[in-house]
């Protein structure tokens, strides 16, 4: 004779039982005879039991049956869990999560396919891992964000989930990328020694011109900007702009996302000449002969570039003296009084 099974408070999700501790139909506690597992597709019932926190022999309750929808879900290999009662025996009834098949790109000229597929896998998008559509959904997001940065602000990313056989789906992400950003505008504010022409040549992004077809500095990136900035800087901290500060950088697109317009907000500062240069440390009784090495001298612009060739120049000479591991800081002290360093 037939005898439908009697689900316990189980039924719902572990997450929603955690919360609010709900119950269904309170459950007398038995002694378990018998353990039943249905609704595996791929994975093999002995996992499940080494996974599920009630045997054979145990006491059940509703205490244990929610412990147990726990611990399946916290394996990630199911999308539901219920437990049921028929007497003495337990029944677990899950649904599996889909396994992904394959993953794939269409429309992908301006990434790698195989690096994009690395990446993926090293975050756990991969074929034989289990389809995660919070990780799918994810990985759309970056990939879109990724394009971004390059400057492909009309870029589209639409991700198709297809169920294939044993309980499987394949993933294909399809990209409509559209035209990179051009830059048509590039704009100091603040800017009073040096020319707008000037600092602009200090920049691999430029507007359009007769090479930008073979340089393509004139598409877009927010590396070549995060490089460009430190150009700029490195231009003023050469001529002793010592306080040279790039406040701002608005960077803003045109409403058909096709041009770019740069703007660098800067504070330049007062020029620091150098007041004396002292050498300090274990010098191995060769003070003279370091010296010589010091390439600014003292009524001279500071400059960022002249005294870090300098602390090699020093580094190199040690390491001719047997010293490979010798460490040397300049320690520029700064009198904002007298502009002197």
């Amino acid at each position: 004779m037939f005898k439908p099974h009697r689900f316990v408070p189980k039924t719902i999700a572990a997450a929603a039982l955690a919360a609010h501790g709900l119950v269904a139909h309170a459950t007398a506690p038995f002694v378990v005879q018998d353990i039943r597992i249905e609704g595996l597709q791929r994975i093999e019932p002995g996992s499940v039991f080494a996974y599920l926190p009630i045997k054979k022999g145990d006491t059940f309750s509703d205490d244990k049956a929610s412990d147990a929808i726990r611990a399946l879900y916290a394996t990630g290999f199911f999308s539901d869990v219920r437990i049921a009662t028929e007497g003495n025996v337990v029944i677990v009834d899950v649904i599996e999560r889909p396994a992904i098949a394959t993953i794939d790109f269409a429309g992908l000229h301006e990434f790698d396919k195989d690096n994009l597929t690395k990446a993926l896998n090293s975050v756990g998008l991969s074929p034989g891992r289990y389809y995660d559509k919070a990780l799918v959904d994810r990985a759309e997001q970056e990939l879109k964000r990724q394009y971004l940065t390059r400057g492909f602000y009309a870029a589209e990313v639409t991700t198709t989930i297809t169920p294939v056989d044993r309980n499987r789906v394949s993933i294909l992400f399809s990209v409509a990328e559209g035209p990179s950003a051009k830059i048509r505008q590039v704009n100091f504010v603040g800017n009073k020694v040096f020319s707008t022409s000037t600092l602009r040549d200090e920049m691999q992004l430029s507007t359009p011109n007769w090479f930008s077809w073979y340089t393509k500095n004139d598409l877009y990136s927010k590396e070549k900007l995060t490089g460009d900035l430190e150009n700029v800087r490195s231009y003023y901290l050469n001529r002793g702009y010592l306080e040279f500060n790039i406040e701002s950088t608005q960077v803003s697109i045109s409403p058909d996302k096709k041009d770019m317009y740069l703007t660098l907000t800067l504070h330049e500062g007062e020029p620091y000449t150098i007041s004396s240069i002292q050498l300090a440390g274990n010098l191995l009784d060769r003070k003279a002969e370091l010296q010589k090495l010091i390439k600014i001298k003292p009524g001279e612009r500071f400059s960022a570039e002249k005294l870090k060739s300098t602390t090699k120049a020093i580094v190199d000479k040690l390491g001719e003296y047997g010293y490979a591991f010798a460490t040397v800081n300049a320690v520029p002290q700064i009198d904002q009084e007298h502009h002197t360093v």
